[in-house]
């Protein structure tokens, strides 16, 4: 079953978006969020690795800031078990990077057109943007859901749905959801933010298209 949710009036107002209100500001509406009422703590188990992936692809926009240096933009991600293809856009829509991942290995690709490889996402872009993409969890993380391969501490709000997620050194608060849900009753994020240390990200996703 695919699921596809769109905002259009987010998407076709990117762009002003950034030039006029900063990501990282959000509004009042976002920051008011059910009050956790259960926290899980969930550890590893030995079939972990063999957890079926879910397929997506998402649009959105991505803030990221350290103690150096940032990025703002777009974001075109194409999630599969086997593979991610992940664009990210200036605010007035110039590929900055193209990052890959595949059984071969992870590709990344400036907008000079100069390519790097790596065996890990998260190495690569670290090395090559001056940030570090957690990509290994992030697959789990901007569904709402937890990674299954290590530790991690859940918090639910009275509809079950996640309001944030302590893993790997990460923090992970889960500011909005779309309204829509699937038959299963899953919600989708809308706005979620990651933080540790001295890395932080601020997502908005614009558009979902899922694959249950």
């Amino acid at each position: 079953m695919n699921v596809v949710i769109n905002n259009h009036r987010l998407v076709a107002l990117w762009r002003l978006f950034f030039c006029v209100l900063p990501i990282f500001a959000g509004c009042a509406a976002l920051e008011k969020r059910e009050a956790v009422v259960t926290t899980l703590i969930i550890r590893p188990t030995e079939d972990a690795a063999s957890t079926e992936a879910t397929n997506f692809s998402l649009i959105g926009r991505v803030l990221v800031k350290t103690d150096r240096q940032g990025f703002s933009g777009g974001v075109h991600w194409q999630h599969s078990d086997i593979s991610d293809e992940i664009l990210l856009f200036s605010p007035l829509g110039q590929t900055v990077a193209q990052i890959n991942r595949d059984l071969e290995g992870v590709r990344l690709i400036t907008s000079e057109q100069k390519a790097y490889h790596a065996a890990s996402v998260e190495d690569l872009t670290e090395e090559v943007l001056g940030w570090r993409l957690p990509l290994a969890g992030l697959q789990f993380w901007i569904l709402g859901t937890h990674s299954p391969l290590t530790f991690s501490e859940i918090d639910l709000d009275k509809n079950g749905r996640t309001v944030a997620i302590r893993q790997d050194g990460w923090q992970i608060v889960f500011l909005d959801y779309f309204s829509q849900q699937t038959t299963k009753d899953r919600y989708f994020p809308r706005v979620m933010e990651l933080s540790r240390i001295d890395l932080k990200f601020r997502l908005v996703i614009d558009n979902w298209k899922v694959e249950d």
